[in-house]
């Protein structure tokens, strides 16, 4: 009897998901979902030192705790939506960049409250789902020229490696020239260092995880050497989201009286729309899952999904969640349905349970300090795609790329490339090819850098 109803029940999952139908098994998703989970895992480190209060933040972080359990609690609501309704082999967990936009543009440089800062991320997930079930989605696509969407990509990489270098003490401060290289005698600085060296020999190797693994060895060398506390417990049980549960809808009402925040949400909503339809398409097209003309399927169902994660992620208490680029590690293992996703799910469930462990690397920058480089590293590959030798693209995308590092804001890159792409354009004498709503950008941007920008 018992033999009966699982044998039912996998047939329906079979049947739902299309495993059978897609050329695969129930033990090479639940696999290739264990893969993904592998690769990108390292966001339970970083996103708590990035977004808590035990990292650079301070006192302007969210509780760290809280930020762990919400990481993996909005990894497993995502990627299970994106799993189940879009059935997809993506996984969904809260995008870095966009992290460090939320905590050193918005929190540390504007001056917002985390608490309104989550619901600037609501609302963009709000208005990213409006865009994603209408045919809006198309024409905002095809409003921004790709050399501009590769601009944001690539500076957003700059972005974050510059913080892993920050955290790392590779670069630090200087009153003479603003940065400068880092003292190699501090024990930190040195593991840092050795941490991004065995974490790009990892990836050399192609292992499977290897940010992952390079977080573990420098944590454990890190401890050898008396640089890294040693966990007090491997286990204990999730809380800590009693502190932020529901603050983006009690400070929803602050965004409308916040000029600040058009902008932030204008970027969030910018970053994740472009970021996730990026990740979704390259994502599809390893697995096999474009249309002859090559468009997404369910790619209304797909996008949907994302900004779903994005605005439960806010509510639960972390900052945007998005498709992870690393998914493509599951697919190359096999995976071709939601259920590739639902297996990722089900290990970030379970990590949820190993805080203590994640604790300890979370409280050091310096260690999780390589995973921010080499994201930065892979973001930054974008470079490689633009037009260089027309200027009307390549003088708006340098912009874009230089200017988030330089004034440290994602916010300034984008608006500052955006400000004179189209107005490059129309010197070019190719004013036509300009959209509409590049020139409501425009507008919007300016009076951002007159009103708003400090």
């Amino acid at each position: 009897m018992t033999t009966d109803v699982l044998s039912r029940a996998k047939g329906r999952i079979d049947e739902y998901l299309g495993v059978s139908r897609h050329g695969s098994t129930m033990k090479r998703e639940f696999m290739a979902g264990t893969v993904t989970f592998l690769a990108m895992s390292y966001v339970l480190a970083v996103n708590p030192t990035v977004l808590g209060d035990g990292g650079p933040l301070g006192d302007q972080g969210m509780p760290m705790q809280a930020v762990f359990t919400a990481t993996a609690v909005a990894a497993v609501v995502g990627t299970l939506v994106m799993g189940l309704w879009a059935r997809y082999p993506v996984a969904l967990a809260p995008g870095m960049g966009l992290n460090a936009f939320f905590a050193y543009t918005v929190v540390l440089s504007m001056g917002i409250p985390w608490e309104e800062a989550l619901s600037g991320t609501l609302l963009s997930g709000i208005i990213f789902f409006v865009l994603a079930v209408t045919k809006v989605r198309e024409k905002i696509i095809d409003a921004i020229p790709m050399q501009m969407k590769l601009a944001v990509g690539a500076g957003i990489g700059l972005f974050v490696a510059f913080l892993g270098f920050k955290n790392a003490g590779i670069v630090v401060a200087s009153e003479a020239t603003l940065v400068h290289l880092g003292d190699f005698h501090q024990g930190t600085t040195l593991l840092a260092l050795l941490g991004l060296l065995l974490t790009v020999v990892f990836m050399v190797l192609r292992w499977k995880g290897a940010v992952l693994y390079g977080i573990l060895v420098t944590a454990v060398v890190g401890m050898v050497s008396g640089l890294v506390e040693l966990p007090s417990a491997v286990v204990d049980l999730p809380h800590g989201l009693d502190e932020t549960f529901g603050q983006a809808i009690v400070n929803l009402p602050n965004v409308f009286t916040n000029e600040k925040m058009i902008i932030v949400v204008l970027t969030m909503l910018f970053v994740d729309f472009f970021d996730s339809s990026g990740t979704l398409i390259g994502v599809a097209h390893q697995a096999g899952m474009l249309t002859k003309d090559g468009k997404l399927e369910r790619a209304g169902r797909a996008l949907a999904a994302d900004s779903i994660g994005t605005a439960a992620g806010a509510i639960i208490g972390t900052s945007t969640t998005t498709a992870y680029v690393e998914s493509t590690a599951g697919v190359s293992a096999g995976g071709r349905t939601g259920l590739t996703a639902v297996a990722t799910a089900f290990w970030f469930l379970i990590a949820m349970f190993f805080f203590p462990l994640f604790a300890v690397v979370a409280g050091v920058p310096a260690v999780t300090a390589p995973a921010l480089i080499v994201v930065g590293v892979l973001m930054s590959r974008a470079l490689g795609e633009i037009e260089w030798d027309k200027l009307e693209y390549a003088v708006p995308a340098f912009i874009t790329v230089v200017m988030m590092p330089l004034t440290f804001s994602i916010a300034n890159g984008i608006a500052m490339g955006l400000l004179f792409y189209p107005l490059i354009m129309v010197a070019k004498g190719r004013a036509r090819e300009v959209h509409p709503v590049m020139w409501a950008l425009l507008l919007v941007f300016l009076a951002y850098f007159f009103f708003l920008a400090e």
